[in-house]
């Protein structure tokens, strides 16, 4: 079968870990009765967006993977007979954290992890103080359902990630995402952040010939300590498929669960009239591993 159905989950968060995390297992639950084969939450889904602010005391959030957390999203997995991508808190080693993205199989165990590359650290996105960057690489994750190329977040706004999982074999791109305004932004500036955003990650579908699963949260989360204006997330999740059509796409300020039927075949049928892996120039790239070619 060429159509995959994928669930999309786009919520609020709460200061109650556990109430969130039973939210997303609902979630998890709401998109297999209604056909999903591969379910996609946000970006670090389990808490308020904590990176507002730097806080020693809000490691305290990470578990090891696997771990309690995991385990949880574990038996939902296997409940609900999807694989899932769940964004977790990654305690790794006493001092070592990171921002993790962790597949799960149909049968509950774990088809493999993906660990932030690119690491922000902008007002209230303070990341860098929290997550080590990866060391996994661009490597693509094996599933019942395909070859899943998981980016998070602020990977999304590079061409070079989205274009190595392409060239290891990812079949469909994926960004669990937590993005949104500054509240002190206009209208102009809010549209034109939330259009680069989209187009970004649509140019990555083209270019790559690829669907895109973009999660993202919504709601307005405030500065724990009053001192920023807060973050309202933008939602807007998205499915686009390997043209950069818009396949679906969720609003910008309300909680929502899709799914979405992804035309698998198109990937094919796309490459053969857009060629873009054919035609590349493989042997001029060189200077794209300098910093700045001077």
């Amino acid at each position: 079968m060429s159509k995959l159905k994928v669930g999309i989950v786009q919520q609020k968060r709460s200061d109650s870990k556990a109430g969130n995390i039973q939210k997303s297992v609902e979630a998890i639950q709401t998109c297999a009765a209604l056909g999903a084969e591969l379910v996609v939450l946000q970006e670090l889904h389990a808490s308020l967006y904590f990176c507002q602010v730097e806080d020693v005391g809000l490691f305290d959030l990470a578990e090891p993977v696997p771990g309690p957390d995991s385990e949880i999203f574990a038996q939902a997995a296997k409940d609900a007979g999807v694989v899932l991508v769940a964004s977790l808190f990654e305690k790794r080693a006493p001092g070592l954290y990171h921002n993790t993205a962790v597949v799960f199989e149909k049968d509950g165990l774990i088809a493999g992890k993906y660990r932030k590359m690119h690491i922000p650290d902008d007002p209230a996105f303070y990341e860098k103080f929290y997550f080590t960057p990866g060391d996994l690489g661009f490597e693509p994750i094996k599933t019942s359902v395909g070859k899943l190329g998981v980016l998070i977040c602020w990977d999304q706004w590079y061409p070079e990630a989205a274009r190595l999982m392409t060239l290891a074999g990812a079949e469909m791109l994926i960004y669990p995402t937590a993005i949104g305004w500054d509240p002190a932004d206009d209208d102009v500036e809010k549209k034109r952040q939330l259009d680069a955003w989209t187009i970004s990650q649509r140019g990555h579908a083209v270019a790559n010939g690829l669907p895109v699963i973009s999660v993202n949260r919504t709601g307005f989360e405030a500065d724990p300590t009053g001192v920023g204006r807060g973050v309202d997330f933008w939602g807007n999740s998205f499915v686009a498929g390997p043209q950069g059509e818009i396949v679906k796409l969720l609003s910008a300020n309300k909680e929502e669960i899709e799914v979405v039927a992804i035309d698998r075949q198109r990937t094919e049928d796309v490459r053969r009239i857009w060629p873009f892996l054919r035609d590349r120039r493989i042997d001029a790239y060189g200077d794209l591993l300098k910093r700045y070619r001077d």
